[in-house]
């Protein structure tokens, strides 16, 4: 039974632009924690980058931050490191292997994971899976989804979702 990670009920949250979609990561920045794992997945120009974009603005980061698509990551300073991960082009996820994974996994940043369905089986048990999904009527708008795997999640996500119905 250890080896099972419940999850609980999901928070989606809706966006109709892609500063609105920045915002929502910069909203879930001031919870985040040394060690957290957020994983993004959707499809191209979901809205994955805008949202990483979000995320680093909420932990200070100064950069201009880009999706590390052909370095596979960037790492960022702010009040917490932010270890950016695009594995888009990965082959196989023992190609993760290359690049020392597990020092960022856990470690003492935040790691954010672009395509974190490609290296699934990498995955710590505990994590933060975030899905955007790209509305087909609407051009700009998102559907966002937070699903908590773990004890570490499920109270931030419920924190954002405070953050998010109230607007602060």
């Amino acid at each position: 039974m250890e080896n099972i990670v419940a999850q609980r009920e999901p928070l989606m949250v809706e966006t109709f632009s892609p500063a609105g979609t920045a915002a929502l990561g910069e909203k879930l920045a001031p919870l985040l924690q040394a060690g957290d794992i957020l994983c993004l997945n959707g499809d191209l120009g979901a809205g994955k980058t805008s949202f990483s974009q979000g995320v680093a603005l909420g932990l200070g980061v100064r950069d201009h931050v880009t999706s590390p698509t052909f370095t596979l990551i960037n790492e960022y300073q702010g009040r917490l490191p932010l270890y950016h991960f695009d594995v888009y082009r990965l082959e196989v996820p023992e190609d993760m292997e290359d690049l020392g994974y597990e020092e960022y996994f856990y470690g003492s940043g935040v790691c954010l994971i672009e395509w974190a369905n490609k290296i699934e089986p990498l995955l710590p048990r505990e994590r933060l899976v975030i899905t955007l999904t790209r509305e087909e009527t609407a051009e700009d708008r998102r559907r966002i989804t937070f699903s908590p795997l773990g004890e570490r999640y499920q109270p931030l996500v419920e924190e954002l979702s405070k953050l998010v119905r109230t607007g602060n």
